[in-house]
């Protein structure tokens, strides 16, 4: 179980309060933009070295410490344009395309246009001004101005006004606080990888060698699309689930937009959801799978296939295995259509190649898996326990509501 030490032993009159000051972020930190070698020149990017990020790089990140993006560039690269290097701990913070993707450089890095990083000074807790950011992303990117799609400038990021401790240590033990679930979080994720690359494994070691010829998926697995409608939005009500909000283990409905129980029943008379079922992102990135493990599903899908795996539990495993596999991906990667956004159709899903295992394959491959997969939802539900814990104590330590300057770390 994981203890935070909030509450103190003393007496509040015994208390030393906390002093909290306003401070620009040009007072706390060096704010730096980037830029983007061009790319129709190969030597600025080719065997580069140079760790070089981009918002895009940060929109599956899930770690607060990043070291590489997707692309590196090279000295020449770095060189022709008005990026520069980062020096580790560098809080970066994308400014546009969206607003507010928060990591911290594990070492140095460059970033594209897209980013308003800031360094540290030395009176600032690297760590600290990460949740800092994080605390005020709602408000920075009411600050971002723009008409295709908002953006903060530098200038604006230097004179975003922020609440901050006067006090380094304190600084220091709000960080270390968050960071300790944040710890938690990170191990659980690693450790889930690692568990999912044993199933991909065992997958692969029994079946990858099959002979026998597949069979269309849509034989063994029931296969439908949500909603391609868009219901009106509304305040409270049941949650529309699009490709953006699919997580490896359940989905994310803190962003995800409230739909009427009208709309909620009309869309699950084709496409309902239910517990062990498996989502995949259908348009734009293509590919994305869900496994459902709640026991009550109070959302509806909209541009995702369904896959009802709850139909078969059995073979629920086996086909997560299925969609995950490097064969499985490089064939949707082929079925795809559309020149301005990829997507592709329910009839080519339903017509994917499958082998049809046998009873006792399928036996023999949930013996070896169920217990992985199992504690992979497990630690994935203690992850989602662990970041409301995290959320809802962020804005009462930013604020000074709740006051550290007394507790022992």
């Amino acid at each position: 179980m994981l203890r935070l030490p909030i509450e103190n032993t003393l007496d509040r009159e015994e208390k030393i309060m906390a002093e909290w000051v306003e401070r620009k972020i040009s007072d706390i930190g060096t704010v730096v933009g980037g830029a983007t070698p061009s790319t129709k020149k190969p030597e600025n990017y080719k065997d580069g070295k140079i760790a070089w990020i981009t918002p895009k790089d940060l929109s599956t990140f899930s770690s607060r410490y990043i070291e590489r993006g997707e692309r590196n560039i090279t000295e020449i690269g770095l060189k022709s344009c008005s990026t520069q290097l980062l020096p580790p701990n560098t809080v970066l913070f994308s400014s546009r395309a969206p607003i507010g993707y928060i990591a911290i450089a594990a070492n140095e890095v460059c970033t594209n246009q897209g980013f308003k990083s800031v360094i540290p000074n030395e009176n600032t807790d690297p760590l600290f001004l990460f949740y800092l950011l994080k605390y005020n992303k709602d408000k920075i990117e009411g600050m971002g101005s723009g008409t295709t799609f908002k953006e903060v400038s530098g200038n604006t990021m230097k004179n975003i006004v922020v609440n901050v401790p006067t006090d380094k240590k304190v600084q220091e033990k709000i960080a270390a606080i968050l960071g300790s679930i944040d710890d938690k979080i990170e191990e659980n994720e690693q450790i889930n990888n690692n568990l999912e690359q044993q199933t991909q494994a065992v997958y692969y070691k029994m079946f990858s060698e099959v002979n026998t010829v597949p069979v269309e998926l849509s034989s063994i697995i029931d296969v439908r699309d949500g909603t391609h409608d868009s219901p009106k939005a509304q305040a409270t009500g049941y949650y529309l689930i699009t490709s953006k909000h699919l997580l490896p283990f359940g989905v994310d409905k803190a962003s995800a937009n409230h739909i009427s129980k009208a709309n909620f029943d009309k869309i699950n008379e084709r496409s309902l959801v239910e517990t062990q079922d498996i989502l995949m992102s259908m348009i734009g990135t293509v590919g994305l799978i869900s496994y459902i493990p709640y026991e009550t599903v109070d959302f509806a899908i909209k541009n995702v296939a369904l896959f009802k795996t709850s139909h078969t539990p059995e073979l629920a495993y086996y086909f997560l295995c299925y969609l995950k596999s490097e064969r499985t991906l490089q064939y949707i990667e082929k079925c795809l259509a559309g020149s301005t956004q990829k997507y592709i159709s329910l009839g080519e899903l339903r017509k994917m190649p499958i082998y049809s295992p046998t009873n006792d394959e399928i036996r023999e491959f949930n013996y070896l898996v169920k217990p992985m997969f199992e504690e992979i939802v497990s630690r994935t539900y203690e992850n989602t326990l662990l970041a409301e814990m995290r959320d809802t104590l962020l804005p009462k330590l930013m604020s000074g509501e709740l006051d550290v300057s007394n507790i022992d770390l």
